[in-house]
């Protein structure tokens, strides 16, 4: 016959084992990393880059990858008929977020929808947002004294807009190529001799 404490112990093993299996099955957020991107669906495939630990038949503890994450939607900033893109490529990290309810039909349509599966906190439902970085992968410099738009392999930044508007003085610190006509609306000042209005 079992002692009372030995009851007692055996059912917060239960309750524990219960709430660990409940909390094994919801998904807040955790860091990705992104193996493909579908540019036309703005979508990518993620593999969560925190393995899960799970018991095995005996108890002990196991880590488990797991799998990929399909047709997962990408967060970049955008708002009316403005947004900035990246060149999102396989490697990059990113915060994957769970939704609190299924997104299936919210993400076929759009607007609001009725869930299509009544689930929670689901790895089919994430959203990948880009930008948090591993140690190993960091900046080599960050500036603290402005804003700062750059990429590692040297190549060129694009701006795409029927028109870029530069409020306050520009200053170019290297060789400019202009394809183009330049209409000018002021004078060219030799900046050796400010008094000098070029030609």
């Amino acid at each position: 016959m079992k002692t009372l404490s030995q009851t007692i112990g055996e059912e917060n093993t239960q309750r524990r084992l219960f709430a660990d299996a409940i909390k094994s099955n919801i998904r807040a957020a955790m860091p990705g990393i992104i193996t493909a991107f579908d540019a036309a669906s703005c979508t990518a495939t993620v593999q969560p880059a925190i393995r899960e630990v799970l018991a095995d038949e005996n108890g002990n503890a196991v880590h488990i990858t797991l799998p990929e994450l399909l047709d997962v939607p990408v967060i970049m900033p955008h708002a009316g008929i403005y947004s900035i893109t990246l060149p999102v490529t396989a490697g990059d990290e990113c915060l994957v977020v769970f939704a609190d309810m299924c997104i299936d039909a919210w993400w076929q349509s759009g607007g609001v929808q009725n869930q299509m599966e009544q689930r929670r906190h689901d790895l089919s439902d994430a959203f990948a947002i880009l930008g948090p970085w591993s140690q190993s992968n960091k900046p080599v410099s960050y500036s603290t004294e402005g804003l700062v738009i750059s990429n590692g392999s040297g190549c060129a930044v694009t701006l795409k807009s029927d028109k870029i508007e530069l409020h306050g003085p520009v200053i170019v610190k290297n060789d400019m190529e202009i394809k183009g006509d330049v209409y000018m609306h002021g004078s060219i000042i030799d900046v050796d001799d400010p008094e000098e209005v070029l030609p």
